[in-house]
């Protein structure tokens, strides 16, 4: 059972971090939606930093504490009816959306200056665990950026299709919409199975950014 502590420990320096970071995801959709006149995340309590109010057992808990490289935080409840912008709420939508990535992206650079500044007042915490700890984060929130730009429903990075698509194609994209579902299983089950690393490219670019601030 000696195995345990280290297993555990390490789940933890992953997991904290990326509980944390999917609540400011979340909060950062939650915000933009409010700025844009939409108050439905604000009315059903999601308008908040508490991570416990974006949790979602199976994606935020048992997944990733299992070490399966999937999860997720329940989504925050957007109305486009709500929106003050004129047109059709697809704009909003993409402000709302892009909010999230973003804000993660935001987390990264911060984690990045961080390490920077650790470096330069006490370069033998970098080694330590709360150098390991801001390094993780990084990465963690690069991947997490990525990840939700990629374009495909209902992934943030859709709304961007969502507002660039041409109306001549937009039957298409909705059909594509209607089975998100399947969409998101093709594009995180199919290259696991062929022994694709899905995760090397957010891991390399996180690593970028945390040797250039050492």
């Amino acid at each position: 059972m000696d195995w345990v502590v280290p297993w555990l420990g390490e789940r933890l320096v992953f997991w904290i971090p990326f509980v944390l970071s999917l609540a400011v995801h979340e909060y950062a959709h939650a915000r933009a939606a409010s700025w844009l006149g939409d108050n439905t995340a604000e009315s059903e309590g999601r308008l908040t930093l508490d991570p416990f109010a974006h949790i979602d057992v199976l994606g935020t808990v048992v997944l990733p504490l299992l070490g399966v490289p999937i999860g997720w935080a329940k989504p925050v409840p957007i109305n486009p009816a709500q929106f003050r912008m004129s047109g059709d709420g697809r704009l909003a939508m993409l402000f709302t959306a892009a909010a999230g990535p973003l804000s993660n992206l935001g987390i990264a650079l911060g984690c990045t200056a961080a390490i920077a500044l650790l470096g330069v007042l006490s370069p033998t915490l970098i080694d330590g665990a709360l150098g390991q700890v801001l390094a993780s984060t990084v990465v963690l929130n690069v991947a997490l950026a990525l990840f939700n730009l990629l374009p495909i429903p209902p992934l943030d990075g859709s709304r961007i299709v969502d507002w660039l698509c041409p109306e001549w194609l937009r039957p298409l994209w909705s059909a594509l919409y209607a089975r998100a579902g399947l969409g998101i299983a093709l594009v995180l089950i199919v290259p696991m199975l062929l022994g694709l690393d899905v995760g090397g490219w957010a891991r390399t670019l996180g690593q970028g950014l945390i040797d250039l601030a050492r």
